[in-house]
């Protein structure tokens, strides 16, 4: 098939890559000239394991290609999926449509054939129907141009296996064109479709729901954890065994119950806070109001990792920290809403010399953090610390050797963020050890 995706950002980016290497011919549209340039010539702006391979490897094929033409979009395909991004509006909870409408506007006059355009952007319930009746109303094609949602569920660090080889497909319909628009999703997907993938056709209310609903839930499941810890922490407990333990009912489940610095991210964040601003303008505000402590539990394990600091050096101010990690997760470089960035950046504001090193993200946070202190290794952050954190699950951090960062600190102190050392190997080599939820851990 022909296809073009709206947006060549990280989702947009993606899912253009991904679907050529399907075998579709795809092009990528998008306003910024410099990020049209780079996918042009093979560079992905933002690191994805696998993705920059898949791309290169399609331009070479000529089954991908990008402009800034929005007419030649609409003469290229007559299957558009709209990906650009939602952010949080600046001051408020709700989600930020200024980049969709643009879309819309600049596209709906140029459609003058039966067309389909697939929304995958996280949008607030409505979103679709609104913009199905704003493009019919601009479009010389009118009645024959179909809005429809099909969410992503894209993992940041599984981006490319989850567009590829996907757990589920969800297609939101108007009713009045449901056929045309299913046959056209079927075509698009037809490989995974060969594979059993789950296929769900719903409403395009059902659909824009999907995707907050599932991110609700796992910031839940992961607040739940976070709560939980601060109980096992008053009473002695240790949250590891505690979780390992209940995560084998399989109504629960093991996975996002590790407790940690909490959630963070372009997803969770601001799609549970749009959801809720959402639920209170459609009246159903009361439904969602357990997500504000979602919300304030996650935020509070931030402060929480900063007053250990303060309890295991006796002070911040002049404390020489070593923070390993900025991403908000590993094999990304986001650090948007980053809790290791956040506490990075509360140790200096409260007088700690702060050193950074991530694997990646290290040009993404001096945008944001710009005064720290960013090193090119390991070792170079953690010379000479009085403490050390490890506040992203990089394979690099979790496989370190304690026996030789002991020769590289000054005082051998581990706040280990994410749970994700093995406690007793560094124990055992002289470190204290202080993790989350857990009992705190003496220096043997």
């Amino acid at each position: 098939m022909r296809l073009t995706v709206l947006g060549t950002g990280y989702l947009g980016a993606t899912h253009a890559a991904c679907m050529a290497e399907l075998g579709h011919e795809v092009l990528g549209v998008d306003v910024d000239a410099a990020k049209l340039a780079k996918l042009q010539a093979g560079e992905v702006p933002f690191y994805e394991p696998g993705l920059e391979e898949i791309v290169q490897r399609n331009l070479s094929a000529g089954r991908l290609r990008f402009t800034s033409s929005y007419q030649e979009a609409a003469d290229f395909a007559d299957v558009h999926f709209l990906a650009v991004g939602t952010p949080q509006k600046r001051g408020e909870y709700a989600a930020d449509l200024t980049h969709v409408d643009s879309v819309i506007d600049s596209l709906a006059p140029l459609i003058s054939k039966p067309t389909v355009i697939f929304g995958k952007s996280t949008v607030p319930v409505g979103t679709a129907e609104r913009l199905g009746a704003l493009v019919r109303e601009r479009s010389p094609a009118r009645v024959h141009v179909e809005v429809a949602w099909n969410p992503e569920f894209l993992r940041e660090g599984y981006a490319v296996r989850d567009t590829l080889m996907p757990d589920r497909i969800v297609i939101g319909v108007g009713s009045a064109t449901s056929d045309r628009v299913e046959r056209a999703a079927r075509e698009v997907y037809a490989s995974q479709l060969a594979e059993d993938c789950p296929f769900m056709v719903t409403d395009l209310a059902t659909a824009e729901l999907v995707k907050v609903s599932a991110n609700a839930f796992l910031a839940t499941k992961i607040s739940f954890i976070n709560a939980i810890a601060e109980v096992c922490e008053a009473a002695g407990a240790d949250v590891r065994l505690l979780a390992e333990a209940i995560g084998y009912d399989d109504r629960i489940g093991k996975k996002f119950l590790k407790a940690g610095i909490g959630f963070g991210g372009g997803c969770l964040p601001k799609d549970i806070r749009a959801f809720m601003a959402r639920a209170g303008e459609l009246g159903a505000d009361e439904a969602l109001t357990f997500l504000r402590e979602v919300d304030n539990i996650n935020v509070r394990r931030r402060t929480k990792t900063v007053e250990i600091v303060r309890q295991m050096c006796g002070s911040i101010l002049g404390t020489r920290v070593a923070v390993l990690g900025a991403a908000f997760k590993p094999d990304s470089d986001d650090v948007r809403d980053s809790p290791a960035l956040n506490i990075a950046g509360q140790l200096q504001l409260q007088g700690a010399a702060v050193a950074v090193y991530d694997p990646k993200a290290i040009e993404n946070s001096k945008r944001i953090f710009p005064t720290l202190d960013y090193q090119a290794s390991i070792d170079d952050a953690c010379r000479n610390a009085d403490v050390v954190l490890v506040l992203t699950e990089w394979e690099e951090f979790t496989t370190v050797d304690p026996g030789h960062l002991m020769d590289v600190v000054r005082t051998p102190r581990i706040i280990d963020g994410r749970n994700c050392l093995d406690q007793q190997r560094w124990m055992d080599v002289g470190w204290t050890y202080r993790g989350l939820g857990i009992s705190i851990g003496e220096r043997a």
